[in-house]
């Protein structure tokens, strides 16, 4: 490393240090003249380091967005960042959500104004939806500020949407929310053609340009925009799909289904109905029975039958080939 380069960086560790130095201050600590002082704070601020002069005391203090060096984030990798701390503040692991929350304050102190924006107008715009994780599908950073920007701008969207079935369509969205459910994203917006409220997965969503015009905000749909798309998974058209009656009251069974799980449909005051959807008649029963209740049958095709029966007989030659006492 080059002397320049080094004093740089002890320079750097100065400004950080403390909250102001005086130019000659510096220069006793760096053993160099002031007028060099001059010289490397115009060098840290060529590199983007907001280095300000203090008025009537010649000194220098370093703004946000400087505070980290010499870890550098560019724009993805502060987004990134940011979002991670931020789930991690929402999750459930004993000190872990308190720890990420400090860290997720600090680091959005010492953004630079323009990172700032970026982070804020994620967190403002989007939402997280707990579950089983699912294949990831690739989004990029640029996709989901450009939402994000749209849903704080309160402006259409414009963009070809490719169904399940591999159709594509193009549609015009008025954006109300980002939604993180396991390891997708998903768009709840206005269809201004269908004029109803639609979810849009965002990996299969082609962003057209520029956007369209500015909206008055409705009213979330279901009265907020999570419990809606957890309705929507819950129940759109999967390839198994059954309905359980469930002998537990429906607050209770209500408490242990995960968003986007199953709907849940009271039946007096000790049973309920639960309609679940799934890939597979395995995972169908796996969902069923981690309820931890008695339940039956109530609709579904013959192989969910029979994936229970199979079930079943599994758990019975478990339990006869245990150990006793």
């Amino acid at each position: 490393m080059s002397d320049t380069s080094a004093r740089l960086l002890r320079l750097l560790s100065l400004l950080q240090a403390h909250r102001e130095s005086s130019g000659a201050e510096l220069a006793a600590r760096l053993g160099v003249t002031t007028r060099t002082v001059r010289r490397d704070v115009e060098r840290l601020r060529d590199l983007g380091y907001p280095v300000h002069a203090v008025r009537g005391t010649a000194g220098y203090q370093l703004g946000a967005g400087a505070a980290l060096p010499p870890l550098l984030l560019d724009d993805d990798e502060a987004v990134a960042v940011t979002l991670g701390l931020r789930h991690a503040a929402e999750g459930s692991v004993t000190g872990l959500a308190e720890t990420a929350l400090r860290a997720l304050r600090k680091l959005e102190q010492v953004l630079p104004p323009r990172l700032r924006y970026r982070v804020q107008t994620l967190q403002a715009a989007t939402a997280r939806l707990g579950g089983p994780a699912e294949e990831a599908e690739l989004v990029s950073s640029a996709t989901l500020m450009t939402i994000a920007d749209a849903c704080r701008r309160q402006e259409r969207l414009r963009f070809d949407y490719r169904s399940h079935g591999g159709e594509s369509s193009a549609r015009t969205g008025e954006p109300h929310r980002l939604i993180n459910a396991g390891r997708r994203w998903y768009l709840v917006a206005w269809d201004v053609d269908r004029a109803d409220w639609r979810s849009f997965r965002v990996d299969r969503m082609t962003l057209r340009t520029p956007a369209g015009p500015r909206f008055a905000p409705r009213p979330p749909p279901d009265g907020d925009a999570v419990r809606y798309l957890a309705n929507q998974l819950s129940s759109r058209t999967w390839p198994c799909r059954a309905v359980f009656r469930v002998y537990e009251p429906a607050a209770a069974i209500g408490a242990r289904i995960w968003p986007g799980m199953g709907v849940v449909e009271a039946e007096g005051d000790r049973s309920c109905l639960v309609s679940m959807g799934a890939d597979s008649t395995s995972a169908l029963v796996w969902m069923i029975t981690s309820l931890d209740a008695d339940f039956a049958v109530v609709s579904g095709e013959p192989a969910v039958t029979a994936a229970l029966r199979s079930q079943a007989a599994r758990c019975e030659q478990a339990a006869r080939s245990a150990p006793t006492g």
